[in-house]
Parts: structure tokens; sequence; C-alpha cells
């Protein structure tokens, strides 16, 4: 699987488990960390919790190796680490607070709306 193809495998992932505000910023060129940064928020610590554990089982269930899960317990905001996908998931006042649309506000938006179930 490329790394696109992980961003929209992540994206649908949030999105089922009614993840908010989904943004995939486009890091390449820009980072040598990872080619996309997905950002997303619950509106409690189980919903970042569910939307953490969505995609980390998704993840696995392609074959995606899961590097790093971070933050998971506090579920403030969970760091997933899949290579060239790094996820943020943010409880909604933490979202806010490090504003990493913000930090790296130099990176094009990617779309990922097509991931989406609506």
């Amino acid at each position: 699987m490329n790394s696109h193809e992980v961003l929209m495998l992540v994206a649908r992932a949030a999105d089922d488990k009614r993840a908010e505000d989904i943004l995939a910023l486009n890091m390449q060129g820009l980072s040598s960390i990872a080619d996309y940064f997905v950002i997303c928020h619950g509106n409690s610590d189980k919903q970042v919790q569910a939307i953490a554990r969505e995609i980390k089982d998704k993840a696995q269930e392609n074959e995606i190796e899961v590097k790093r899960l971070e933050g998971f317990d506090a579920a403030k905001w969970v760091l997933i680490d899949l290579g060239d996908v790094i996820i943020h998931v943010f409880h909604r006042d933490e979202r806010s607070y490090y504003n990493l649309e913000k930090l790296w506000g130099d990176a094009p938006l990617e779309n990922v709306s097509e991931a989406f179930s609506y």
C-alpha cells in the first residue's frame, strides 16, 4: 500500500468513528518525518480512544505496521505513527490549544473527502 492509500484508509477509519474536522496535510517536501499528517478530534475521551483504536485496527488488518501509539490512556492527544502517515487524534479542547494546522500552515491540504461515508 502506498502512502496515499494508507492516508485514505486512515481517513475512512476516523470518519467511521465520527471523528470531527478531519484534515490531511501533505508534508512531502516539508518534512522528512512523514508524507502526510492527519489531524482530527473527538468530543470525549471515549470517542478519542475509539477513533485511535479503529485506525490502529484497520492498519493492522491491512498489514500496516503501527510503529508507535502514544497518549491512548490519557485520550487528550493520541499520536499514531504508521511510517509515512502520522495521525494526531485530539480531544476537542486540546486540538485548539496545540493548533497543529497553524504550526504547519505552509503544508497544502490533501483532499480526503472521497474516503468519507455520507
